[in-house]
């Protein structure tokens, strides 16, 4: 078992925390691009091109080809939906950790230390109900998962919220987080509620964001 520390941030941290967050978010573009293409919509289109190639070439040929370019614009497509997304998130409370995640602020961020570098992170900040917490950014390294860090991450949050006398904690996690919301369930959270992101590219892809809530006693 790797030994590893739980500790707040410092300015050092700035580069590890956000390369440990976009290398952990783009893992799920594959996920997530298998999910558009599970669409109905998505289908159909796909369906209606091949059989409408099929039927003017005569030939499997060109019909295969041409859904495999569909397959691969649709990956790249989504790819770049996705990396704007997490540039977009690098460029918001990642861009100055320190400052938004003030602890003046009622806000926090810890990262977790093995093997004398930072191998996961997680920050808490006040949602927008008073008397409520938002865990934020929890990320852990790849060679890393597995071993309690994810865990000891969200248990200091929970400690974070109860010092501070909060009545809940909440976060919000895509779809294609399967092992984050294993994890969060194992922490004791519980589905609160669900939507879809309320964009055309939310809709479209059917991006339902399911929202956990902790209730501290």
């Amino acid at each position: 078992m790797v030994e590893f520390q739980i500790r707040p941030y410092r300015e050092e941290d700035h580069d590890a925390v956000r390369e440990i967050f976009a290398t952990g978010m783009s893992e799920y573009a594959p996920s997530l691009c298998l999910h558009v293409l599970r669409q109905p919509w998505a289908l159909l289109a796909l369906g209606c091109t091949f059989c409408l190639l099929l039927a003017s070439a005569r030939s499997l040929l060109l019909p295969i080809l041409a859904i495999t370019l569909l397959l691969a614009l649709a990956r790249h497509l989504v790819g770049c939906a996705w990396s704007a997304y997490i540039d977009r998130c690098l460029a918001d409370d990642l861009r100055d950790i320190g400052a938004a995640y003030a602890e003046s602020d009622g806000a926090h961020f810890w990262v977790a230390e093995a093997d004398e570098r930072v191998v996961g992170t997680v920050g808490a900040r006040p949602a927008e109900a008073d008397g409520e917490l938002m865990l934020k950014r929890m990320a852990v390294r790849k060679d890393y998962r597995g071993l309690g860090v994810g865990t000891a991450l969200g248990r200091t949050v929970l400690a974070f919220a109860r010092q501070h006398g909060c009545r809940a904690v909440m976060l919000n996690t895509l779809m294609v987080q399967h092992e984050a919301r294993a994890l969060y369930e194992r922490l004791g959270f519980h589905q609160h509620h669900r939507y879809v992101l309320p964009t055309i590219y939310g809709h479209l892809a059917n991006c339902t964001v399911t929202v956990y809530r902790y209730d501290l006693a």
